[in-house]
């Protein structure tokens, strides 16, 4: 059985070298010609798996995507196919989460501003937004959260209407599929309307798809004056993006918020998993046999703790602002693309076990490290 692989996606021969071979093929590039004898197609969301890629692949019986977003994928020609399919729903959710967190610590520091009391609209709670709303429960932040689909489903009882949201807000994240027609359209969801009724001074994080905000109709409200700060980690029309956004943005990367380690070996995971089950084999891989040891594994704390220094911690496992210099320095000369496959490791805050005062085990907890649960 012949398996086609992107070539970003980790531990792929790790978990899929015993149900066949393992071949790896540029995502952003890949030709119907390359996938002609394939039996599976692992991908990610740069390549668009539709009719133009498959009609010469008449062996292919399984496509999976390592992504939580599926809108690269026609699937409704998969089926016409009889080509099973699956996708990574939550494989990225902590990872994601931990890149807003890491973002928030970073506006706090930089900008000097206080992050309790302030309210963070989640807008799109679904796997990443859940995990950003447990995730900051006890952080002392007022979380807004607003997911329309989900009221409907009368799985968030919670909702707040978009426009209510974003008008009591300080701080906004985005955490939508791109829905581009209907009900729930969510394609310039931010749009040029919205965004010049944000309050003064607002801070607008995206890491889910590009095309949720206008990105043309942002950079005109920054170049007119309107006091927004932006941390953006998509863009419209990726890998070439509006370069000039870019320079009016506080924190900027490369569509790598759910690139750490833990997040894309989940993905490749749950694929050899689904795989596993459309083969009626035994799925028996496990992926912490397969990560290795962080640098940094042990933390111990002695003293009361500031707002200040969680942010240290948080940054001591990942900081946002590395993704950023990389970006700014070198996306001319190297390309969006080259920038993201070149992504160096990131780990996940459950990699740092911390030892540390009993008054600040749950919040640490709950941001999700792992904790030696000492009495003071």
């Amino acid at each position: 059985m012949k398996i086609l692989a992107d070539q970003n996606m980790p531990l792929v021969e790790e978990f899929f070298s015993s149900l066949g071979q393992v071949e790896r093929y540029d995502g952003r590039n890949v030709t119907a010609e390359q996938v002609k004898e394939a039996d599976v197609l692992l991908t990610r969301s740069i390549t668009k798996v539709n009719q133009n890629l498959l009609a010469q692949a008449h062996k292919m019986k399984f496509v999976g995507t390592a992504t939580i977003g599926v809108d690269h994928v026609d699937q409704a020609y998969l089926k016409e196919r009889d080509i099973a399919f699956s996708s990574a729903p939550g494989c990225n959710a902590i990872a994601v989460a931990e890149y807003v967190i890491s973002a928030l610590y970073a506006y706090s520091q930089d900008c000097n501003v206080e992050l309790r009391g302030k309210k963070l609209a989640i807008v799109g709670v679904g796997n990443i937004g859940r995990c950003l709303q447990q995730k900051l429960q006890h952080s002392g932040i007022e979380l807004i959260l607003c997911d329309p689909v989900r009221a409907q489903q009368g799985t968030l009882s919670e909702h707040v209407d978009i426009d209510a949201a974003l008008s009591e807000a300080d701080f906004v994240t985005f955490h939508v599929p791109l829905v581009k027609s209907g009900e729930h359209q969510t394609k310039h969801l931010l749009n040029e309307q919205r965004i010049k009724q944000l309050k003064t001074g607002m801070l607008v994080i995206n890491a889910s798809r590009g095309d949720v905000i206008d990105n043309q109709a942002l950079l005109r409200a920054k170049q007119a004056g309107q006091e927004l700060e932006l941390i953006l980690d998509v863009w419209e029309n990726e890998p070439t993006i509006l370069t000039e956004l870019m320079e009016v943005c506080l924190y900027t990367s490369v569509h790598i918020a759910g690139h750490t380690l833990e997040g894309k070996a989940r993905g490749t995971q749950m694929l050899y998993e689904a795989l596993c089950k459309t083969l009626g084999e035994t799925a028996n891989k496990q992926l912490d046999a397969f990560l290795p040891i962080p640098v940094v594994s042990q933390c111990q704390l002695n003293e009361t703790l500031s707002e200040t220094d969680y942010g240290r911690i948080v940054h001591l496992i990942y900081d946002i602002r590395r993704d950023n210099g990389l970006m700014r320095a070198n996306l001319e000369s190297q390309g969006f693309d080259v920038l993201r496959k070149q992504y160096p490791v990131r780990r996940e805050f459950s990699t740092l076990n911390i030892s540390a005062p009993h008054a600040h085990q749950v919040k640490l907890q709950q941001l999700g490290f792992r904790i030696e649960m000492n009495e003071e």
